[in-house]
């Protein structure tokens, strides 16, 4: 009997291996990681030529290829065969999480660049809003001009006195 609800899936029966996605991913990184680095290569070459030695050198009944290095190659085909399909995995992960990031990036770009303006905004209107305080150069310009009004109208009290005779008494009020 076939269901008549399209609104959601069907669930495959699928029969075989159940695998975690997420560790066979981290172990093809491990394998791909393992498969880049100089000390496999060196490995790898040294594997290879003693395989070759061997089999060129050692007699015929110690020699384990027989044929032109038949199993050689079918080791290194095989090799091949495992390691590329697990590093193009690996690749697909690390590029999965480059997207993640790069996405996480635009997001705090997004935001910075938002804060950014708003504080530009604020400091905008913080010097507006300065515009009209009173600064400490302004207060020591008043002053000045306060203490030179000050030295005149002493000044002028100064030669009035001066000028008025000396029996003359100042007049007090009252």
């Amino acid at each position: 009997m076939r269901r008549q609800d399209l609104t959601t899936p069907r669930q495959s029966r699928r029969l075989g291996v159940h695998y975690d996605p997420d560790a066979f991913g981290k172990f093809s990184e491990g394998v791909a990681r393992y498969l880049g680095t100089a000390r496999f290569l060196v490995i790898q070459t040294i594997v290879a030529a003693v395989w070759l030695a061997w089999n060129l050198v050692a007699p015929d009944g110690w020699r384990f290829d027989p044929n032109p290095f038949g199993v050689l190659t079918l080791a290194l085909s095989l090799q091949a065969a495992y390691a590329a399909p697990l590093i193009l995995l690996a690749q697909n992960r690390q590029e999965e999480r480059d997207r993640t990031q790069q996405e996480s990036d635009r997001q705090l770009n997004s935001r910075t660049q938002a804060d950014t303006e708003f504080l530009a905004r604020e400091i905008a209107s913080v010097r507006l809003a300065m515009g009209d305080v009173v600064t400490t150069e302004d207060l020591g310009e008043h002053f000045e001009k306060l203490a030179d009004a000050l030295d005149r109208i002493s000044d002028r009290l100064d030669r009035l006195e001066s000028d008025r005779p000396q029996d003359e008494e100042p007049r007090r009020a009252g």
